[in-house]
Order: C-alpha cells, then sequence, then structure tokens
C-alpha cells in the first residue's frame, strides 16, 4: 500500500531511473548519498507543471513520455552552479603572468591576432566575465590583441542569467577595485545594489548551450586556452577521459588547459604536460 506521504518521495526504482538517464545523458554521477537532494530539487519542478506528486512526476516521465520535453527543465534543476569571480584566483595570476605573455610570443601576436579562448561550464558567467577582464588588461600590457571568448554550459536558466550580465554587488567582492572601475557599471538605483558588466567585455564573450557528454563539440579548432573546472569531479573515470580527449583536440599546440584545484590527468595519455596547479599545456 502507497501512503500519501510516501508519494513526495522518490522510490528507489524511480531514483535510480532518474539517477541512470542523467548520468547517460549528462555525465553526472547520482549516487544514492544524493537523493534527497534530487527529491528537494525536483519538488519546484513538481509543482511547476502541476503534477500532484514526485511519484505521478516519474510516471510522466518514464511512463508517458515526458521525458522528450522536459529534459532541458530536469538538467537545469539538477546541475548544480556554484560560481564566483576569480574563483581559484591562482589560475587568473598564471593566465595572466605565464600563459598569455607565452601565447603571444609564440603566435607573435599583434593588434590582429584573434586570441580565443573558452569556458567550458560558464554557469551565470562569473568565470568568462572574469576571463574577459584579465584578458583585457592582458592586451593592453602585452601590445593588443583581440578576444574571442566562447562560454558554455548545459544549463538554459544559467545562460540566460550570464547574457545579462547583472549581479548582485555582493558578489563582486573577489574583483579587484581597479578592474571594478573599469568593467562594471552600477545600477542608477542604488536601493538595487546591481552591477553590470561592461558593453566593450560583454561583446567578447559570445554564450551557448553545449552538452559535454556529446561526441563532438560545435567549437573552433585550435584554441589558444581551455577552461574545464570543477565539472571532472562530477563524472565517473571513463566519462572524464572520453571529455578530456574531446577538449584537448580543440587545443592549439602550445594551448593551455586549465582544471579544478581537486583535478588531474593522471592516467589519461594525453598531449598534455602539467606546467602549474592543474594547469596543462598541449604538446
Amino acid at each position: 500500500m502507497t501512503t500519501t506521504g510516501s508519494l513526495d518521495h522518490l522510490s528507489m526504482r524511480d531514483f535510480r531511473r532518474l539517477a541512470t538517464f542523467i548520468h547517460d545523458y549528462s555525465g553526472i554521477k547520482m549516487p544514492e548519498s544524493k537523493k534527497t537532494m534530487v527529491e528537494g530539487r525536483l519538488r519546484k519542478r513538481v509543482s511547476a507543471i502541476g503534477a500532484a506528486h514526485l511519484t505521478d512526476y516519474c510516471h510522466r516521465l518514464f511512463d508517458e513520455g515526458g521525458l522528450a520535453h522536459e529534459t532541458l527543465h530536469l538538467i537545469d534543476v539538477i546541475t548544480t552552479n556554484k560560481t564566483e569571480f576569480f574563483r581559484e584566483p591562482q589560475h587568473f595570476t598564471f593566465l595572466a603572468e605565464n600563459a598569455l605573455p607565452q601565447i603571444v610570443a609564440d603566435r607573435r601576436a599583434g593588434p590582429q591576432t584573434l586570441i580565443k579562448v573558452w569556458s567550458t561550464a560558464s554557469s551565470i558567467g562569473a568565470e568568462p566575465y572574469t576571463l574577459a577582464m584579465v584578458l583585457a588588461d592582458a592586451s593592453q600590457k602585452l601590445g593588443g590583441f583581440r578576444v574571442n571568448i566562447l562560454a558554455t554550459d548545459i544549463s538554459v536558466r544559467v545562460l540566460e542569467t550570464a547574457a545579462a550580465a547583472i549581479y548582485p554587488e555582493s558578489m563582486i567582492a573577489p574583483v579587484p577595485m581597479d578592474m571594478r572601475k573599469r568593467y562594471l557599471m552600477r545600477s542608477k538605483d542604488a536601493t538595487r545594489a546591481l552591477v553590470r558588466i561592461v558593453p566593450d567585455l560583454r561583446r567578447i564573450v559570445q554564450f551557448g548551450r553545449l552538452n559535454l557528454m556529446d561526441s563532438s563539440y560545435p567549437v573552433d579548432q585550435g584554441l589558444d586556452v581551455v577552461f574545464c573546472r570543477n565539472m571532472l569531479i562530477y563524472f565517473d573515470k571513463p566519462t572524464q577521459q572520453a571529455v578530456l580527449t574531446r577538449l584537448c583536440n580543440h587545443l592549439r599546440p602550445g594551448g593551455y588547459l586549465f582544471l579544478g584545484h581537486s583535478e588531474s590527468l593522471a592516467g589519461f595519455g594525453l598531449p598534455l604536460k602539467a606546467v602549474g596547479t592543474t594547469v596543462f599545456r598541449r604538446e
């Protein structure tokens, strides 16, 4: 007999169906320890689509063909989107002081040279806009070059926030004061406590939806820099290998790959050499 209360929790059968689908679609592991978290996040969707409870929601998805139109919403609520400006700041210091001067020297870069960068898990935009600030400063210091930053994420919801480029003032604490003055605009209504990225930086960042589990990526080859930080931790080893191999294929020789502080390339046999803390250069 099923009680009303039990319907607002996932049965192990439904949880495993969800976990299998989420892993197959996005690569994200969903161990049983995440069951309570998944329940909490899915209750928002249950209410939004007018389902009676979690059991009804899963029935609609798996038994009535609802996955076709619910997948993007499901992934949106399940994915974790922790982000902040200048997160893991040593990476941006390395980029400015080591990687970019080397790239400029290798490519004999000038004002018409295009430096291409990819932020593979951009979330609400803090990482790509941080990259834009660092590259804009570096261009001035290194004699000038053009910049294009591709910023992708699997979640449509966070990409909409990123494209708007409006953030609460509380988020900009890690941004150095001189960069705030150059690259951030404050709301005319001080009571709103909002800032927006300046148009010159917004123009060099293009946002798009991309699933790293796809067998190929519609992204330029010959990239100079790829940031893929704090994503691999959600993947199993075979998925990590496949994603890293595809990312490596988009890097030009001499290009740089930045991973999260707890991630590594150990055992993957890729043509990448460690040159800093979780920073690798394509050989």
